[in-house]
């Protein structure tokens, strides 16, 4: 128990991904000009990181070492197309938002990082939570940056969410700000980039001075 509530707080905060080893950026400062996007782009690169640490695990021991980074890619590359099949086929709409970022989730650097660095060292249990905490982090950094963006930049929060669920929600979203009070930029490539540095300063800043005094604290 003790080694999953360190791997949950490695994964999701202390490892971040994104916030700390700035892997699969590309995708987080292109499709985050909404939250809806972000989320939606997060729940596929989640499912597939849950799935490829998964099989990755099962299969590892019969894998043999000298092949084993191109069967991580067609095994990443096959669940990837089956991903977009999927959403071309319930998430139209949405699936036309991301593009050609579905299938960029392929060359994702995390989803292969984590089956050579953990998934074929470990068991099926531990591969599958290192999967969904990794994910679950991801989540939280484009859901973060693209509500602060569409917030900024449009004024609403989660507008679109029929893209996921369904058109009984296409009315449930929040009006945060005026048309008038909106910033441009927020929407524009230099606020992704803005707006994820801010982020990066805000976990830098609580690390140093939150967990570092409450750590002295306790110490003392």
């Amino acid at each position: 128990m003790k080694n999953f509530f360190e791997l949950l707080k490695n994964d999701f905060w202390k490892n971040n991904a994104i916030l700390v080893q700035m892997l699969g950026l590309c995708p987080t400062l292109a499709v985050t000009s909404s939250a809806v996007n972000a989320l939606g782009l997060s729940i596929a690169t989640t499912c597939i990181l849950i799935l490829t640490n998964t099989i990755v695990s099962l299969v590892r021991k019969i894998i043999l070492p000298e092949v084993r980074i191109p069967v991580y890619v067609l095994l990443i590359a096959s669940l990837v197309t089956c991903t977009q099949i999927i959403m071309e086929a319930f998430m139209f709409t949405l699936y036309e938002s991301l593009g050609i970022f579905i299938a960029l989730i392929a060359t994702n650097c995390i989803i292969i990082g984590r089956a050579e660095a953990y998934a074929s060292k470990n068991n099926v249990f531990m591969s599958f939570f290192d999967g969904l905490f990794i994910g679950l982090g991801y989540t939280l950094v484009l859901v973060l940056v693209g509500s602060v963006r569409e917030i900024i930049g449009k004024g609403t929060w989660f507008k679109g969410l029929e893209q996921i669920f369904g058109f009984r929600y296409a009315d449930n979203y929040v009006q945060v700000l005026d048309s008038d009070c909106t910033l441009l930029i927020a929407i524009l490539p230099p606020g992704a980039f803005l707006t994820l540095g801010l982020l990066i300063a805000l976990k830098n800043f609580i690390d140093t001075s939150i967990f570092k005094n409450k750590k002295a604290n306790e110490t003392a």
